[in-house]
């Protein structure tokens, strides 16, 4: 007969503070937790087998994660190697049981206050020194409350030889919880239908037994998660409603584990394998269910966001950030492609103004569906990409510079290939170029975050897939929307100016907004990868330059006596440089360091962001203003000249003793990323004010003003 007392759940919280002795290393202390490596024993014995554990006490509030985070979060991981008298290697991580903590329509498995995650360790002797062992161990881990902090650690630890099997040390009494804390090998036999119904079967399953349970997957990416599993309960059988997400193979093991609780709160969690059956399972019937319990203890499913209503707001803010994102300093350099194209409207039939404008929406829309299926793809892969990402990469900043030099030196007459007529050669009515044109607005628009767009990519990339994508399509129809709207109303095509000799001067003007780009993406590139790369950079610029006056040259040549093979030669030199460019950028930059500092974190009275630093200033009573920024961010170097770095602000924090905390994301950054996630945001700029009187923060808009960041800190 089953016993729900023996298979009680004990130890998982609350382990208790243990003193420091052998058996446990130095710990590593930060502002959320205190981590040490603890043995179970305090020597080695030949060949002994040892078990090994990091431990983590949580300060209250924190919590860190299973091998399964749930919808969001990390694994911790811990690598062990002993070495000395004795070597050997740590096993896999043996995972108690978690808690389940639901929050904001997602469900995370975490551990909460003291957890030991153990491992073991089976030694052998190498017949050297005294036999005794050197322990190393590198352990990293998620620790989140509001936001979410990487952290890690590594230890040292020696334990001397002893002549025999050593007895259980001092810490001893932390691993027994431990052990308490694993699920147990089910008694039961376990299988999944189809339909995502998992059964248990077996003695000692009864509705007076069974009052409560759920079950927690294995591996994510297998059920809903956050859903509700109804429970049915009959004699001998178990049965939790699950929901398979459409991704999940459902003809594979379901492996997890099922926690029942009995009518005195009492919880046994089990370790289960569930195989489907062959040929596969419908539910089961309700002729054969007994009484339901739905278990208190799990939420309703919620949708993220909520309902129809709910996804529509988020398309509509998505289209409104579109929009908005032609105002931003980031598309002013294809503002000469868009002018251009709209100077031509003006002497266009009106069939080709139309075409033109759609083939245009058509160059923004896939672009946007590109950047969204790689965001998608990449969030689904486990990595944290954000908005703005690719400019992270050293590698596309100087892509876009060349393209964008290039470009000003065809605005400029240098060569005649103007997408207009590139596309006129292909397709005999310029389709090409506007296409092109709309591509390239979406390449540069993507380091400028405009307002709504922050809840629109949320949504994008914590949703279903194909409703993400629906998402980044209205982004691209909100970009092309001002252009499909001067072309679809006749009186406002008509007003254009006609073309005429004036448009050769603006062309060649239109061309230093592009010059100005490369000098500030020149820049970027010094901060991501320092002097090396803009040597790389400049290179780069007068090759390529170089290649653009002779393929130039050979256009006069060729349309003056068409000497083809002399044509033919400058065209080879010309590609040449071009393909010298591209092998020389991918052979150098991805071994370029990273500089130990930038100018973001250097200027007077500004800090480095960190999660320890801002938690140490509001323990202070200090006001703290957060501005997460990028050196590729058009909008937060506008923003840092017009509203930050400006003498009235500048004297406001001086006078409120406001702490100034920069977080820089030009490159790659963990802690920056799971900050910005926490709200809500998954690019820059982001700007959040941190009252004196620990009061709750203010989170300002993404367009600043000297005047609204002096109301803001009460100036």
């Amino acid at each position: 007969m089953f016993s729900m007392s023996a298979l009680f759940l004990t130890g998982l919280v609350g382990l208790g503070s243990v003193s420091a002795h052998a058996a446990e290393s130095a710990p590593v202390t930060s502002a959320n937790d205190t981590a040490t490596l603890v043995t179970d024993r305090d020597a080695v014995g030949p060949d002994q087998h040892l078990r090994v554990g990091l431990h983590l006490q949580l300060r209250p509030g924190w919590h860190t994660y299973w091998i399964n985070p749930g919808d969001a979060g990390d694994a911790p991981t811990l690598d062990v190697t002993a070495q000395d008298g004795a070597t050997g290697r740590g096993s896999a991580i043996h995972w108690p049981v978690p808690v389940r903590i639901s929050e904001g329509g997602l469900m995370s498995y975490a551990y909460v206050n003291d957890v030991l995650l153990p491992e073991d360790l089976a030694l052998k002797s190498t017949g050297q020194g005294s036999g005794g062992t050197t322990l190393k161990a590198h352990a990293e881990w998620l620790v989140c409350a509001q936001v979410c902090i990487p952290e890690s650690g590594d230890f040292t630890l020696t334990l001397p030889a002893s002549s025999g099997d050593a007895p259980p040390g001092a810490q001893a009494e932390l691993f027994h919880r431990a052990d308490a804390a694993m699920p147990l090998p089910s008694p039961f036999a376990a299988s999944v239908a189809g339909d995502g119904t998992l059964t248990l079967e077996g003695q000692g399953l009864s509705p007076s037994a069974v009052k409560d349970a759920w079950f927690l997957p294995q591996d994510g990416g297998v059920i809903d998660q956050v859903a509700h599993q109804p429970l049915r309960v009959s004699e001998g059988r178990v049965a939790l409603g699950l929901k398979f997400l459409k991704t999940a193979h459902r003809d594979a093991p379901l492996k997890g584990i099922v926690v029942l609780r009995d009518a005195a709160g009492q919880e046994s969690p089990l370790q289960i394998e569930a195989k489907p059956p062959v040929g596969g399972t419908a539910a089961v019937p309700a002729s054969q269910a007994g009484p339901e319990a739905v278990p208190a203890s799990v939420p309703q499913n919620s949708d993220v966001p909520a309902g129809m209503a709910g996804w529509l707001r988020v398309l509509a803010f998505a289209f409104i950030g579109g929009l908005i994102l032609n105002l931003m300093p980031c598309v002013f350099p294809v503002l000469a492609m868009k002018a251009l194209s709209l100077a031509k409207m003006g002497g266009s039939g009106r069939q080709r103004q139309i075409q033109s404008a759609l083939f245009y929406t058509l160059g923004v829309v896939g672009a946007f569906a590109v950047l969204g299926l790689l965001m998608i793809g990449l969030r689904m892969a486990g990595s944290a990409a954000g908005w703005g990402f690719q400019f992270q990469s050293p590698g596309f900043v100087v892509s876009v510079c060349w393209l964008l030099f290039l470009m000003g030196l065809n605005l400029l007459g240098v060569f005649e290939v103007t997408p207009g007529r590139l596309g006129q050669v292909q397709t005999g009515t310029g389709h090409l170029g506007d296409m092109m044109t709309g591509l390239l607005a979406v390449i540069v628009a993507t380091p400028c975050t405009a307002p709504f767009m922050g809840v629109a990519i949320a949504g994008a990339l914590g949703g279903p897939p194909v409703v993400g994508m629906l998402v980044f399509l209205c982004m691209g129809l909100g970009l092309a929307a001002p252009y499909l709207l001067v072309a679809g109303i006749p009186g406002l095509a008509a007003r254009m100016p006609r073309p005429g000799a004036w448009m050769g001067m603006l062309k060649q003007i239109l061309a230093f907004p592009l010059f100005a780009t490369c000098v500030w993406l020149l820049w970027v590139a010094a901060i991501q990868r320092g002097a090396d790369l803009v040597l790389i950079t400049a290179g780069g610029l007068v090759l390529l330059g170089f290649a653009a006056w002779i393929f130039g040259v050979s256009q006069h040549r060729a349309m003056r006596d068409g000497g083809f093979g002399e044509v033919l030669f400058c065209r080879f030199v010309a590609a040449l440089c071009v393909v010298s460019c591209g092998v020389a950028l991918a052979h150098n930059v991805q071994s370029l360091p990273e500089p130990e500092t930038t100018a973001q974190t250097a200027e007077a009275g500004i800090e480095p962001f960190s999660e320890a630093r801002l938690a140490e200033l509001r323990g202070q009573g200090r006001p703290v203003f957060v501005d997460m920024t990028a050196s590729w961010c058009i909008t937060c170097m506008v923003n840092e000249r017009v509203a930050l770095d400006v003498s009235s602000v500048k004297a406001a924090f001086s006078a409120r003793h406001v702490a100034y905390l920069k977080g820089d994301w030009t490159n790659r950054n963990a802690a920056i990323a799971a900050y910005l996630k926490a709200h809500g945001r998954d690019g820059v700029p982001l700007y959040v004010y941190y009252p004196s009187d620990n009061g709750a923060e203010q989170v300002l808009p993404q367009i600043l003003t000297p005047g609204l960041v002096l109301s803001t800190i009460g100036q």
